[in-house]
């Protein structure tokens, strides 16, 4: 098995970034800031992903405010940072408690700091499909003429990636996660991406020998984040698969701060 570590990737990024956030603090007088809105709730998966922003964002010097607050809170907090000229990123940590102000909520970030690029005029792409572009790029992973699958049309991969990857002229085919047996068209494919937050959804009588698997899937059982590859497909040797840690989530984080910096450049004149 070749393990596709997003974490090593991430630590390049990180390096780099660095060294871009001292020359704006030094240079421009410009100090990179993230806010996050966050709902009011008890998640420990959530919490763990915010935390792991928080951290990163001390590591490159980027100032983070978090904030929890209720759906109908969220509007005015976001309009405020929105003409707030010290705040270059905003994202809404999701999911929400509520869904069901979730589309106003994102598009009501101004699309310059839609860091996260999920609203529908974000000048960002996804920052997870992103992620697992970087990702299979690192390792040197073309994705031209290969037969790329999708599991899971959720707004933070499937969708985004499958926007990003066929504008990009790739083949890609697309199965949400109550789709019937896809076994055969999973097994024919070269590349699989999968999110469907089910735990153990993709097995590996799913998986062709040689095939690379990006398992981009989050969920929590008896507290423990787990991803939707189950063990028998993660103790095969002949498949690159990425890593129930390290794998698709910290090259998120990495590809979230570097938009941050790539607005805070834009704030500067530098872009």
């Amino acid at each position: 098995m070749r393990e596709l570590n997003g974490a090593e990737l991430a630590g390049f990024i990180k390096e780099r970034q660095l060294k871009q956030v001292r020359n704006l603090r030094q240079e421009h007088r410009v100090v990179p800031r993230l806010l996050i809105v966050q709902s009011k709730s008890d998640n420990p998966v959530i919490d763990t992903y915010v935390r792991m922003k928080q951290r990163y964002a001390d590591d490159v010097l980027i100032e983070v405010e978090l904030v929890k607050l209720d759906e109908t809170a969220m509007p005015a907090k976001i309009a405020a940072a929105n003409i707030d000229s010290n705040v270059h990123g905003i994202i809404v940590q999701l999911p929400l408690k509520n869904d069901s102000q979730i589309d106003e909520i994102l598009n009501s970030i101004s699309s310059n700091k839609d860091v996260d690029g999920l609203g529908d005029d974000a000048e960002f792409p996804s920052a997870t499909a992103e992620a697992i572009d970087w990702l299979l790029n690192g390792y040197n992973i073309d994705l031209a003429n290969k037969k790329i699958a999708l599991l899971g049309r959720g707004r933070l991969v499937g969708a985004p990636l499958e926007a990003l990857w066929r504008s990009a002229g790739h083949e890609v085919v697309v199965f949400d996660v109550d789709s019937g047996d896809v076994r055969e068209s999973l097994r024919a494919s070269d590349v699989i991406v999968t999110a469907t937050g089910v735990p153990g959804r993709l097995t590996s009588d799913d998986v062709a020998s040689g095939a690379v698997v990006v398992d981009a899937g989050v969920a929590s059982e008896k507290g423990v984040i787990v991803g939707d590859a189950a063990d028998d497909l993660r103790a095969r040797h002949d498949i690159s698969i990425t890593p129930i840690r390290g794998g698709v989530g910290p090259l998120t984080i990495a590809v979230l701060f570097d938009h941050v910096i790539q607005a805070a450049l834009k704030a500067a004149g530098k872009l």
